[in-house]
């Protein structure tokens, strides 16, 4: 989850120190104390430049039919800025890209910097510009890039001059938390509140709880029915005279810097409150349902739910729990709503649902589907459920008041029968005895108390209240967990274990491996270790073997973690956009791990150790020297790499081979080849296919794979040094005239194989077609080394050699010695 400090510390006393140094000092401690973090920092960590102006007139360019020239005024002098935007207008506030300023150029994600520019004859002093020109994506940008600028609303209370990253809460800092399955009241501005008061011993101040007198149904414009197996509570209120228009700035700030995308003002608190309290809230347009009477059920035979123009998702019947209203349905219960029925700008009147929905039976449906939504990702984890009608109603309220509308009386539910609040019974000495130290009564009531826990403590003996948020709190191991991390695992004392020593050693396979790692290392390339869950497409991407199916999880825990892996290659393309996106555009990163492969069902994958690398940008810099210049990375650079890893890691290199391939669909079918060792396929090498990497914005890569259990099978013999002779070597230049159509590679293995005892080493130096030559011919052009390591060798002796094999190549491949 991504969590906005500044917003967060509206709800801590004193407050989080929110300097840079404070918050990377903060990320550790939350690591070492609580979850990981994916990320720390602010959304625009590397723009700058970017101003807020207002537009004070605007002329027609006199040159260009669509460009227009403003003069724009930034709070203390005016800038002629010429644009294309087809929205700009007088009056107007908008976002100024100044000479000088930096920002990220939205197709390749590289940090540009603003220039004067002269624009058909118009000079230009800066840029007008789309909030995804600065930083945020298409998918959480409030309206179209093709739509023109970001303009700024009277109610945005900004003025020119004022700093546009501020003002959009791009400066905002921003944590990333990766979260366990069990911790779910991270999932909410409040549990995140509770953790890092927690941490830093501050207090939680929650916003003041609205509770609306009105709880009788017997008024209620709509009805609601349901049973507990279903959903353990469920509830609606209506608001009418709506106005739904565009939220005001500091909503949708906060909505795109968690990842959501701002749309309208019924929606977007619906979303805020998601996000501050972790309740999940739909909202459905009243006027566009077909009966008042809504009713949550279980999908019948042959309902579906649309999902756009002329789409349909087919549900499960006695399966799929939706929410009905008679036989139209609204939603897939806690994961998608009819579009039918959605609020848009247009809506005047509304019913908010908040419900308590059954999390086995709705994550069967989210995994069926293969659709999850941020509400089935809290639902599945647990919600608290003390506080849903609470959140009912302080949304509504808010809802009412953002929107100018009116809070129809009477409140609809079903369920929510009375619960008694958890409990859990712990000493003092139990906890000691666990973590293996000595804390005192008044330390252990301490940490309960930084932690919101209510306790009951009598001689040592503990009884503590679980609130409705901490939904891991199940058993005394979960208390004794919460006193040892808050305390510090640092904190606690070490001992050695008891027991033999044995010596130990690493077994063939594993020396093999280790010896992967440093000859890879030894040829330039960095290690990377990329997730072994991805996505179906990307696991079958770059397959050696692209029959097997995939292995996907019954209970992923997020939309793009659902496949287990069958290839290195999608998480090293993974890696390489990471360190693009950061500017870094000369890479060599390799991976050695496991791959998985189907065995059928309820059969456990086979697991296979691979190998694979990738090149992008420039293997050599330019620098002073004269005549120096860059070298870009290409086939032969990543081919040469692999022959040498092959050769170092004990394999015969006359054995091992290269055939152009065209079978991989994610690899340039003209620049790629299969490996093999004699008849044994090893994997692949080449360039990755231009259109898989323009999807992910990447320069030309270049990769190879290989199946590192094959290499390791037939590298059982040591590499030995070998002494150097002492005896002369005697070179030949050979020239063959071959047909067009013949690789390369087959000239080559008829000379390696044909050589003679004494041929050492074959170089491939020249290839030439063209103007001399005749038609759909080629010359090819070799150096052969001959030496005898044990005697000087004499020149008839290499005569011979030469002629038999230059006899062969005429006789089997019909060549033509020049």
């Amino acid at each position: 989850m991504k969590t906005n400090l500044k917003w967060l510390n509206e709800y801590l006393q004193p407050g989080l120190d929110l300097s840079e140094q404070a918050v990377l000092d903060l990320a550790q401690q939350i690591e070492l104390t609580s979850v990981e973090l994916e990320s720390v920092g602010t959304a625009v960590a590397k723009q700058s430049g970017l101003v807020v102006v207002r537009v004070d007139s605007i002329v027609p360019h006199p040159d260009s039919d669509h460009m227009v020239i403003t003069q724009v005024f930034d709070g203390q002098k005016t800038i002629q800025v010429v644009t294309g935007a087809p929205n700009v207008a007088e009056g107007q506030l908008v976002i100024l890209a100044r000479v000088g300023a930096q920002i990220v150029d939205r197709e390749s994600g590289d940090l540009v910097t603003i220039k004067e520019a002269q624009l058909r004859g118009e000079i230009s002093y800066g840029m007008l510009v789309a909030l995804q020109e600065i930083g945020l994506a298409d998918s959480v940008a409030p309206q179209d890039f093709e739509e023109g600028i970001h303009v700024f609303t009277e109610e945005d209370d900004v003025k020119p001059g004022d700093d546009a990253l501020a003002v959009l809460g791009l400066k905002d800092p921003m944590i990333d938390t990766d979260l366990t399955p069990n911790r779910a009241d991270l999932l909410s501005m409040r549990g995140m509140a509770y953790e890092l008061a927690a941490m830093t011993d501050q207090k939680v101040m929650l916003p003041q709880t609205t509770v609306l007198s009105d709880q009788s149904e017997s008024n209620a414009v709509v009805t609601v029915a349901g049973n507990a197996d279903l959903a353990t509570g469920y509830a609606v209120r209506v608001l009418g005279q709506v106005k739904n228009d565009s939220s005001p700035l500091w909503l949708q700030s906060r909505l795109w810097n968690a990842g959501f995308k701002p749309e309208n003002k019924i929606v977007d608190l619906a979303n805020y409150w998601l996000l501050l309290t972790g309740q999940p809230l739909h909202v459905y347009d009243l006027d566009k349902l077909a009966t008042m009477q809504l009713e949550v059920r279980l999908a019948k035979e042959g309902e579906t739910l649309p999902q756009g123009e002329e789409e349909a998702m087919a549900l499960r019947a006695d399966q799929d729990i939706v929410v009905a209203a008679g036989d139209q349905i609204l939603s897939l219960a806690g994961i998608a709503t009819n579009p039918a029925v959605a609020v848009t700008a247009d809506t005047t009147k509304v019913i908010v649902e908040a419900g308590q929905f059954n999390p086995s039976l709705l994550r069967q449906s989210a995994r069926r589907h293969t659709l999850r939504s941020e509400s089935s990702f809290r639902f599945e984890r647990g919600i608290d459920l003390y506080q849903t009608l609470e959140v009912l109603d302080q949304v509504a309220a808010e809802m009412a008041m953002l929107t100018k509308g009116k809070i129809v009386v009477g409140l609809s539910k079903f369920g929510f029968a009375y619960r008694a609040p958890e409990t859990i019974a712990i000493s003092r000495d139990r906890i000691n005895q666990i973590l293996g130290t000595d804390l005192s009564v008044a330390k252990i009531s301490a940490i309960f108390t930084r932690l919101a826990l209510p306790i009951d403590e009598k001689d040592g003996q503990y009884l503590v209240t679980i609130p409705g948020r901490r939904t891991d709190l199940t058993i005394p191991a979960d208390l004794i967990e919460e006193v040892g991390r808050l305390y510090g695992y640092d904190n606690l004392p070490t001992a050695l274990v008891e027991g033999q020593s044995t010596p130990g050693d690493l077994t063939p396979r594993q020396k093999k491996i280790r010896a992967s790692r440093e000859i890879m290392e030894s040829l330039g390339f960095n290690q990377a270790i990329s997730y072994a869950l991805t996505t179906p497409e990307k696991a079958t991407a770059f397959n050696l073997d692209q029959n097997r199916d995939v292995v996907a999880l019954d209970y992923p825990m997020s939309s793009d973690r659902t496949t287990i892996r069958q290839n290195l290659l999608s998480g090293l393309l993974d890696d390489v956009s990471y360190n693009v996106a950061r500017s870094v555009k000369d890479l060599a990163l390799y991976e050695q791990g496991r791959i998985f492969l189907a065995q059928g069902e309820n059969a456990q994958p086979e697991e296979r150790e691979h190998l694979a690398g990738v090149l992008v940008g420039n293997v050599a810099e330019s620098s002073w020297q004269t005549g120096k210049k860059d070298e870009v990375a290409d086939f032969y650079d990543i081919k040469g790499r692999l022959e040498a890893y092959l050769q170092t890691i004990g394999l015969d290199s006359s054995a091992v081979r290269f055939e152009q391939s065209a079978q991989h669909e994610a690899m340039h079918p003209g620049q790629t080849a299969d490996v093999y060792l004699g008849s044994t396929y090893l994997g692949f090498v080449g360039q990755i296919h231009p259109a898989v990497l323009a999807n992910a914005k990447l320069p030309a890569a270049f990769a190879f794979e290989i199946d590192l259990e094959v290499v390791i099978d037939h590298s059982q013999a040591p590499v030995a040094y070998q002494p150097v002779s002492k005896y002369p070597q005697i070179s030949r230049d050979l020239a063959v005239l071959v047909d067009d159509s013949l690789d390369q590679q087959q000239v080559f293995d008829v000379i390696k194989a044909n050589g003679g005892d004494y041929l050492q080493n074959v170089t491939f130096f020249d290839l030439y077609t063209g103007q001399g030559l005749p038609a759909g011919k080629k010359s090819l052009a070799y150096q052969l080394t001959y030496q005898d390591k044990t005697d000087t060798l004499v020149e008839s002796v290499v005569t011979d050699a030469f002629e038999k094999m230059t006899a062969t190549l005429t006789a089997e491949l019909g060549a033509e010695i020049r």
